[in-house]
């Protein structure tokens, strides 16, 4: 099999292995407290947007698109920006019941958004040769948020001093900065918003 791999595959996976490497130093800050390890978490999330970024020119570049490079592209960027920035999440502090079901949903939108936009881009780009806009916010945005998570750690204010603090609900926590990835989520599965693709 990798033998039929190309040159744009090789940096899908490269994407895929940056995003479970951010995954790991997530953990690794739970485990020791460290909030370099959040910084290197980001960074290799970034990592993962360049190298996005990179197997989409080269595959352009190189006049070929496969579908198993379209199927590698959207395991690889659930991983990278839609299961790693919640796992950041998690790491820098929010850890209550809703926090986490906020988290799954913001995931959950994330493959959703991927699977649908692999069944519309093979459907407009059958009609119209290319696919010419994306159908809510694309995933790799979420960059946005890890950048979000990074600012506060460098201001101090994850774990126990989250910016916006932590509410009581049913007896269980929520941290208001969790409704962000309900948000981002939302606006990834939106219908009605649409992005022209360049």
């Amino acid at each position: 099999m990798i033998r039929d791999f190309h040159l744009a595959d090789l940096l899908t996976l490269a994407n895929g292995g940056s995003g479970t490497a951010a995954l790991f130093l997530a953990m690794d800050h739970v485990r020791e407290a460290r909030v370099d390890k959040l910084y290197a978490a980001g960074a290799c999330v970034v990592a993962a947007l360049v190298f996005d970024v990179m197997d989409g020119r080269v595959a352009r570049w190189r006049h070929h698109a496969s579908p198993l490079g379209r199927e590698l592209d959207s395991l690889a960027d659930v991983i990278s920006f839609g299961v790693a920035p919640a796992g950041l999440a998690f790491a820098a502090g929010m850890t209550g019941l809703w926090d986490a079901l906020c988290l799954v949903y913001f995931v959950a939108c994330g493959i959703s958004r991927l699977a649908r936009y692999n069944v519309t881009a093979e459907a407009m780009s059958a009609q119209t040769g290319k696919v010419t806009y994306f159908e809510g916010t694309p995933i790799p945005t979420s960059v946005l948020l890890v950048a979000l998570l990074l600012g506060l750690a460098r201001a101090g204010r994850i774990e126990d001093a989250m910016l916006a603090g932590v509410w009581r609900i049913a007896g269980f926590d929520l941290h208001p900065l969790a409704l962000v990835f309900v948000l981002s989520g939302s606006l990834m599965i939106s219908k009605t918003l649409r992005i022209p693709k360049p």
